[in-house]
């Protein structure tokens, strides 16, 4: 799976994250220079999954707060702020949540790789299509 990665402060946990999706077999694309300002990196990120250039994306920046909201912006991004892998597997299946926003403050790296593993597991509920539809 291609994933596009952006990141407003390059850490320790943002290495393990892209470690963590390479080890994992996936190709990580880099949507903007790390450390950009995080309305730029939430949006190139959103920006990569609605142009094509990524299956999903993943946006860190303290809270996690701000990239979601600015990958939120980009119309067809459906980014949604994770805490635990249960709300990202929900994320994924109840809202077909396209882009997976992490916070630099609360995330560590196991809690990081259970929330992108669940995330990435996960299909979204065909059921829940209408409900998604309201969005556009």
């Amino acid at each position: 799976m291609r994933i596009a990665f952006g990141t407003d402060e390059p850490t320790s946990l943002t290495d393990a994250i892209k470690q963590h999706l390479t080890d994992g077999g996936h190709e990580v694309v880099a949507a903007a220079a790390e450390g950009a300002p995080w309305p730029d990196v939430g949006r190139a990120v959103g920006e990569a999954v609605v142009g094509d250039s990524a299956d999903v994306g993943v946006v860190c920046c303290w809270t996690g707060t701000g990239v979601s909201i600015a990958a939120n912006k980009v119309p067809g991004v459906r980014a949604a702020l994770c805490t635990d892998a249960e709300t990202a597997r929900g994320a994924r299946r109840w809202n077909d949540a396209n882009v997976l926003a992490l916070s630099l403050r609360l995330a560590s790296a196991e809690v990081a790789a259970e929330m992108l593993n669940a995330f990435l597991a996960t299909e979204p509920d065909p059921d829940e299509s209408p409900e998604i539809a309201k969005l556009s």
